[in-house]
C-alpha cells in the first residue's frame, strides 16, 4: 500500500502553473494539495477553487486560514461554496496566524485558544445545516444558517483541521479538530511532544490518536546533487531561524546559532540579510529542519517524520516541482 503524500503550495508560482501542478499530482496519486495563507500576498480559496476546476479526486485543503479575518459565518460560507464545487475533497484548515503581521493590520491576538474554540464550534455547526444562536467572547451570532435558496440544502462533508504548533493549539486540536496541520522545519524529534500534546486533548475528548489525522508540512529540496538541494534550502531555513527562533530551540537548533541569525535579520528581512545570515547556518542544520538531498534522501528524512507521528507529509517543494511530485509517487516508506 502506497502511503499518502499532498503537495503544498505558497505564492512562489503563477496560479495557473499551480492548478498544471495539482493536476499533475493528482494523476501521480497525491491524495491532497494545500494552499499556503500566511503573508499578505496570497489568500487560499481561490487557488482552491482553481485546482478543485481541473481535477476530479485530489482533495484541496487551506494550509491555513486564519480565524481572525474572516467573520466565522462567511468562512462557512466560503468552505460551503468549494463544496459545492468539488463535494466531499473539501479541506478546511485554520490557524492561529502570527504577530507582528496581526497587529499590523489591527488585530489584536488576545486569547487565540478561545476564539478558535468559538470559531470551529460555530463553522462546524453551520456546515452540518444547523441554525446557530452563539454568544461567546469572539463570535456571536443570532439564528443564524447558511441561506440556500437555489441550492440543495445539505450537511457539508468539510472536515476541519487546526494549524497548531504550541502545547495549548496541539491540545485543542486534539480536543475539537478533525484533524492538525503539524507545522514544518521542524525537526522529526520535535514531533514526539506535539504527539504528547495531542493526546492530552484527545483525551477530554474521549479520543485516541487513532481518531484524528496528522498531516505535516514538510520543506522538500530534491536535487540529483546534495550539496545543491542543501543550498536550495538553505535561504528557507535561515528566515525560519530569525523569525520562530522559539520553535527552532525547540527542534533543537543550538542558542549560539539562533543569536548569531539574529543579529543579522531584522523584521522584515531583506533578501540580502537573509543571504549574508544564511553563510552561517551549516548543513547539519538544514537536514535537520528539511527533507533535503538526492530522491532517496529525501524520502528517507520524510520517512522520518512519519515514524515520529506524522500521518501524510505535505511536501513543500523547493526548485522542480513535479521532479518532487515523481520522486514521491507511489511512495511508502
Amino acid at each position: 500500500m502506497t502511503t499518502r503524500v499532498a503537495l503544498y503550495l505558497q505564492d512562489a508560482h503563477t496560479i495557473r502553473d499551480g492548478m498544471d501542478f495539482a493536476a499533475y499530482a493528482e494523476g501521480r496519486g497525491f491524495d491532497a494539495v494545500w494552499q499556503a495563507e500566511s503573508r499578505l500576498v496570497r489568500e487560499a480559496t481561490v487557488p482552491l477553487a482553481a485546482y478543485a476546476a481541473v481535477t476530479e479526486r485530489i482533495r484541496v485543503g487551506s494550509g491555513v486560514s486564519d480565524c481572525w479575518s474572516r467573520n466565522p459565518a462567511r468562512l462557512a460560507a466560503t468552505f460551503s461554496t468549494l463544496d459545492d464545487l468539488a463535494p466531499g475533497r473539501v479541506l478546511c484548515g485554520l490557524g492561529a496566524w502570527w504577530d507582528p503581521l496581526a497587529a499590523k493590520v489591527g488585530i489584536d491576538r488576545t486569547h487565540p485558544l478561545t476564539v478558535m474554540r468559538e470559531v470551529v464550534t460555530v463553522v462546524r455547526a453551520l456546515l452540518a445545516n444547523e441554525t446557530v444562536t452563539f454568544h461567546g467572547e469572539w463570535v456571536r451570532l443570532t439564528g443564524v444558517e447558511l441561506d440556500y435558496v437555489y441550492q440543495e440544502r445539505r450537511p457539508k462533508d468539510v472536515p476541519i483541521y487546526l494549524g497548531a504548533t504550541g502545547d495549548k493549539m496541539l491540545e485543542l486540536a486534539g480536543e475539537i479538530a478533525d484533524g492538525v496541520v503539524l507545522n514544518y522545519l521542524v525537526s522529526p524529534g520535535y514531533n514526539e511532544r506535539a504527539m504528547e500534546r495531542l493526546e492530552a486533548g484527545l483525551a477530554r475528548a474521549g479520543r485516541s490518536l487513532a481518531d484524528l489525522d496528522r498531516p505535516q508540512l514538510v520543506v522538500c529540496s530534491v536535487h540529483e546533487d546534495e550539496a545543491t538541494a542543501l543550498d536550495m534550502a538553505r535561504l528557507m531555513v535561515t528566515q525560519y531561524l530569525g523569525q520562530q527562533p522559539h520553535i527552532m530551540a525547540a527542534s533543537g537548533v543550538p542558542q549560539s546559532l539562533l543569536d548569531a541569525v539574529g543579529e543579522v535579520l531584522t523584521w522584515p528581512a531583506t533578501h540580502e540579510q537573509v543571504a549574508t545570515a544564511s553563510k552561517l547556518v551549516p548543513d547539519e542544520v538544514v537536514r535537520m529542519l528539511t527533507a533535503s538531498g538526492t530522491a532517496d534522501q529525501a524520502r528517507a528524512r520524510v520517512a522520518e517524520y512519519m515514524a515520529h507521528g506524522c500521518t501524510c507529509p505535505i511536501l513543500y517543494p523547493l526548485g522542480d516541482v513535479r521532479a518532487m511530485i515523481d520522486a514521491f509517487a507511489g511512495w511508502s516508506p
